[in-house]
């Protein structure tokens, strides 16, 4: 009787460990060898210090915002390539709006910019069925020349304390303000992409639209949302990036789109749809964090981190996109 109510258990348990996916475990084991190789290496060099690690944080918030958007347009089987110059646009309007206006104000117009750049990639995407990848380099290159018109490519001051504070480079004890709108981003992520019906629309979307469709889902609606929500994270993103540099430039973002991405897809997200994890960008947000931070500490050029960030990009693509063999 024993004998035959273990071998039942052994039977349950074999599917479990085959359902498991080893890849959805890789972003965790990546982080932790990054974080011991450089604690380890660069132990001299203040890596482990608190205010190394703080900074990390800080830096890695506005990506984390962005990352946590663009795992639901992947999911969609979409893809937003104008995160960067969003980023530059919503900066400098929110710090010229202030100039002469409140925060609040400021705040609302640096959203608004977002919100409508994603709207109208939306639109064009929805409306005239054009892929999201050609709609979105094109408004790259306008929303970027817009960034680089308005202040005549000059560089706008920001003064406003509260603002800093809470945009910025206030703490709240020993954590800082930054890492409350990163995580309060993934937190609200999470639960809509696990547990909301949207979440497993964007799901079903990028999995197989067709289908999906003929099930009830308004895929049109599904992909317009993810874009503006693309739009909106990147807005965030270049309010907090004005709150902590305490001011804005049209060069804010601009190699944000490649780590972004990048912690998007190491965390797990498949760049085809159908299958992503908030969670997972956030650490693969953090890996680039440390990694730039580390490599910045070894003394490595700007030119030498991108190129760290591209191969670690290419061995993320290759684990994701890696289908395993139909024996």
């Amino acid at each position: 009787m024993a004998f035959g109510a273990a071998t039942l258990s052994r039977r349950s348990v074999v599917p479990r460990l085959r359902a498991v996916k080893p890849r959805r475990y890789v972003v965790y084991v990546v982080f932790l060898l990054i974080f011991v190789f450089f604690a380890v290496t660069l132990r001299d060099d203040g890596f482990l210090t608190e205010t190394n690690l703080l900074n990390i944080v800080r830096q890695t918030a506005p990506v984390t915002v962005m990352a946590v958007a663009v795992v639901f347009v992947l999911s969609a089987r979409e893809i937003d390539l104008s995160l960067g110059s969003v980023v530059a646009l919503s900066a400098l309007v929110t710090a010229d709006v202030m100039q002469s206006h409140s925060a609040v104000l400021a705040v609302a117009a640096g959203l608004g910019v977002g919100l409508g750049v994603g709207a109208v990639n939306g639109l064009f995407v929805t409306l005239l069925r054009l892929p999201s990848f050609l709609v979105t380099l094109a408004s790259l290159g306008l929303v970027a020349g817009l960034a680089r018109t308005i202040t005549n490519l000059e560089s706008v001051a920001v003064e406003n304390q509260s603002f800093i504070s809470i945009f910025g480079s206030g703490d709240v004890g020993p954590i800082p303000s930054l890492a409350f709108w990163a995580l309060g981003a993934v937190a609200l992520g999470h639960f809509v992409f696990r547990h909301m019906r949207f979440g497993a629309h964007v799901v079903a979307t990028g999995d197989d639209a067709a289908a999906a469709r003929a099930t009830g889902i308004r895929v049109d609606r599904v992909k317009f949302a993810v874009l503006v929500l693309s739009g909106a994270s990147a807005a965030l993103a270049g309010i907090l990036y004005t709150g902590r540099l305490e001011g804005a430039s049209y060069t804010l973002g601009e190699q944000d789109l490649l780590t972004v991405i990048a912690a998007v897809v190491i965390g797990g997200t498949r760049i085809f749809g159908g299958e992503g994890s908030v969670i997972g960008a956030l650490v693969g947000s953090l890996i680039m964090g440390m990694l730039t931070n580390g490599l910045i500490l070894w003394g490595l050029s700007s030119s030498e981190q991108l190129i760290a960030q591209g191969l670690l990009l290419l061995l993320a693509i290759s684990l994701t996109l890696r289908e395993p063999r139909v024996e």
